[in-house]
């Protein structure tokens, strides 16, 4: 699996003036099937991300993330975004072939593929998707394929706005995407902050895109940089349970939006969160730098 990432830091002055670019990262990683990187190269080089060769993704990637790269998270430095976004990204990967094969879950059983989610491929339990009984789990645990619920979307470029996205790379034939956006500005009521999340690959027939997760969520905070108001538009989701996770998000507020990192997933563990949503909510943790730049 060949990923790419690219990130950047962008500046809408007040004044009506040129929006400027203060960072900008990109990554380039050749994973193996069960996620462990083969390779991997970042511009602006920093050569201790080397040491990340070896280490796959989910908890054991975000653990060695947080050691090697600690001073890029104080940063608050894109790079970082992206890299701890690897863990979710290559989970939601392999999606996008089910939309060009039918039988993609079969064959893969058959070549004796074996899954990389929940527990071996035993999703019962890990999010509020997969609860108990959940329609989308089979009896043996394994996640429902055949039957998610995806939707067509438009690009997500503005025309009127062509600044809004850094560059999005051409994906021909089979890609996966994950967009993600955070906007912060301050008004009379605080700082306002707007956070915007796609799932999202190429469609066999050559139209628009497919979508698999879509959120939009507008929080609040004041100067002490706590969550003060969350408001989540669950917008594309694969499964009828998944949006129920919303209703458990209202426990994050009251926290310092720079400890979400790790504070999301202590207090949406389990069939209490949704993994997509925790990782919307975890990249609030940005938020302090970001509003240090406005200044």
């Amino acid at each position: 699996m060949l990923m790419q990432g690219r990130a950047r830091d962008l500046l809408t002055p007040a004044d009506g003036s040129a929006p400027v670019v203060l960072a900008e990262d990109t990554f380039t990683i050749l994973a193996s099937p069960m996620r462990e990187i083969l390779t991997i190269v970042v511009s602006p080089d920093r050569p201790e991300v080397r040491q990340l060769i070896g280490v796959r993704a989910g908890g054991a990637s975000r653990k060695a993330l947080s050691e090697i790269m600690a001073h890029e998270r104080d940063k608050g430095t894109p790079l970082f975004l992206l890299l701890d976004d690897f863990a979710g990204a290559s989970l939601v990967a392999g999606w996008i072939w089910s939309r060009w094969i039918p039988d993609w879950a079969e064959r893969a059983k058959l070549n004796g593929t074996r899954s990389t989610a929940g527990r071996s491929g035993n999703m019962e339990g890990v999010c509020t998707g997969f609860a108990p009984g959940s329609s989308a789990l089979h009896r043996d645990g394994s996640s429902e394929m055949a039957n998610q619920n995806c939707m067509e979307v438009p690009s997500l470029i503005n025309p009127a706005d062509p600044l809004g996205w850094h560059q999005l790379g051409e994906q021909p034939g089979v890609g996966k995407r994950r967009a993600r956006r955070i906007d912060v500005w301050r008004d009379s009521d605080g700082l306002q902050i707007d956070v915007g999340f796609q799932d999202s690959g190429t469609s066999p027939t050559g139209g628009d895109r497919i979508a698999i997760h879509e959120y939009k969520v507008a929080a609040r905070t004041g100067e002490d940089m706590i969550l003060a108001g969350l408001d989540i538009d669950p917008r594309i989701l694969p499964f009828r349970e998944c949006p129920g996770a919303v209703a458990h998000a209202g426990r994050t507020l009251g926290l310092p939006l720079g400890e979400l990192r790790a504070r999301v997933l202590e207090t949406l563990p389990g069939t209490l969160g949704c993994t997509h949503l925790n990782d919307v909510l975890r990249s609030m943790a940005e938020v302090p730098q970001l509003a240090a730049r406005l200044d």
